[in-house]
């Protein structure tokens, strides 16, 4: 008899801890629903696209339209058709007016990369850089534009230009469409 009498009390005991228990799921349950309620953060999903190839074909004719210069280069080794596009590429000379004080040409610089940035953000200028010696060819810049003229202009604008601390000089260059360098 006294193990019936335990087995009872057990049996109540888990019982109304089971109870309790399901009263916590609950009550814990219900704080999570009231914390998801207010997102602390907001998180916006991105979807990432592929871009899209466009065959050399379309390349030539949207160039063409744009009034850029191209022709097609057979390679006779493997018979691939590559597109080839005019660009420009501006030598960056040694200009006459260097007399300028330290913190002018600090501020001329300053100017210079900021137009050289601008112009690469905005799709004009392809690459620019500097050469490593202190010849008279400082460096250059190559312009992805339709025109000699365009070319001419955005390179005129440069602060160091328009100082004279820099001049220009500009040739027609020809090169494979979307290659890179290596």
């Amino acid at each position: 008899m006294k193990k019936t009498v335990l087995t009872y009390i057990i049996i109540l005991v888990f019982i109304g801890c089971k109870e309790d228990a399901k009263t916590l799921v609950k009550e814990v349950k219900e704080t999570i629903t009231e914390t998801v309620v207010e997102p602390i953060d907001s998180i916006v999903e991105v979807e990432i696209k592929e871009p899209v190839k466009k065959s050399a074909r379309q390349l030539k004719e949207e160039l063409t339209a744009r009034g850029f210069k191209t022709f097609d280069y057979v390679d006779k080794k493997t018979n691939d058709t590559i597109l080839m596009q005019q660009y420009f590429m501006v030598f960056l000379k040694r200009g006459p007016i260097r007399g300028q004080n330290e913190e002018e040409a600090a501020d001329l610089q300053k100017a210079h990369l900021a137009h050289l940035s601008k112009m690469y953000e905005l799709g004009y200028a392809d690459i620019s850089g500097s050469f490593g010696d202190d010849g008279d060819i400082r460096g250059i810049t190559i312009y992805n534009v339709p025109t000699l003229k365009l070319a001419d202009s955005l390179a005129k604008s440069d602060p160091m230009v328009k100082a004279g601390r820099l001049e220009i000089e500009i040739h027609p260059w020809w090169a494979a469409k979307g290659f890179q360098l290596r």
